[in-house]
């Protein structure tokens, strides 16, 4: 016996509508996330003072974000104590030359840069820039940049965000990590990306590219809960390493291992030490300072 047409377009009309509420309740969280390795902004007046006058920049790639782009050309950058060559310059051209590097870079330098948002430079390092047809000192301009997320205005809307606001993000990697103090930046010219320095990504376990879910304020999330749960680590079938500060006896019901060793300074409960008695679980306090 056949369905009627218009019956059948009625419930498929129904199961998506369906789906497009459930998905509206519980909107994909996560974000892609790019690894920004050191590189140079640069003003059109140091471009001149580094690759001769008149001369423009030469398109390598592009990049993720709209109208922004890998140049073909390269400087050396120089501090105190050390010194990076082939240094990438992106474009196009900026009102103010910018040089971005990590935590790291900044100790091969020899200088001690900020955590700043791309754009805010004043008071920062200095740094020397060399090209082929000169040289040049900043006295300002050397920055680590802060992790960030760029969105589009429909994107800040779809996770209910602003510009500006500060969000989590958690990595779900071989090394877990959750980034703190990860701020929302908002435009039209922006396509949804998380930019983070090489330092981040080798913290996190990431190469080239990753993912991230973002989290704000006040949120818990499954993903969050299972790292809270590794707190808990099997060190072997029989001993067992606890983590957290307090252990009662809902802990102690949850642990598979006949002994468990404790941090110094550990509260253990009444009721969790009678329990371990009753199960023949020994505790046992780490030494050391």
């Amino acid at each position: 016996m056949s369905m009627d047409p218009q019956l059948i377009q009625t419930i498929v009309r129904e199961v998506l509508a369906s789906l497009e509420a459930d998905t509206q309740q519980t909107p994909d969280s996560s974000v892609p996330i790019a690894i920004s390795a050191r590189h140079v902004h640069l003003s059109e007046e140091h471009i001149e003072q580094l690759f001769g006058k008149g001369y423009q920049l030469t398109k390598r790639a592009d990049l993720s974000q709209p109208g922004q782009f890998a140049a073909e050309e390269t400087v050396h950058i120089a501090g105190p104590k050390g010194s990076f060559t082939r240094v990438r310059v992106l474009g196009p051209a900026r009102k103010l030359t910018q040089v971005e590097v990590s935590q790291t870079d900044t100790i091969t330098l020899g200088v001690s840069a900020p955590v700043r948002e791309s754009g805010d430079i004043a008071g920062s390092a200095g740094v020397t820039l060399i090209g082929p047809k000169g040289s040049l000192y900043l006295n300002e301009g050397l920055i680590v940049a802060q992790a960030h997320i760029h969105m589009s205005p429909q994107d800040a809307a779809r996770y209910q965000v602003q510009d500006q606001e500060y969000v989590e993000v958690l990595i779900d990697s071989d090394r877990p990590l959750r980034f703190q103090r990860v701020k929302v930046r908002v435009s039209d010219r922006y396509r949804l990306e998380m930019h983070i320095d090489t330092d981040e990504a080798n913290a996190a376990f990431l190469q080239k590219k990753g993912r991230g879910q973002l989290i704000k304020a006040g949120e818990v999330v499954p993903q969050q809960i299972a790292l809270e749960q590794t707190q808990v680590k099997q060190v072997s079938s029989e001993r067992i390493t606890y983590t957290k500060k307090l252990l009662t006896k809902e802990d102690v019901e949850s642990l598979q291992g006949k002994e468990v060793r404790l941090p110094k300074g550990t509260i253990v409960t009444d009721l969790a030490k009678d329990f371990a008695r009753e199960r023949g679980i020994a505790l046992s306090f780490e030494t050391g300072k």
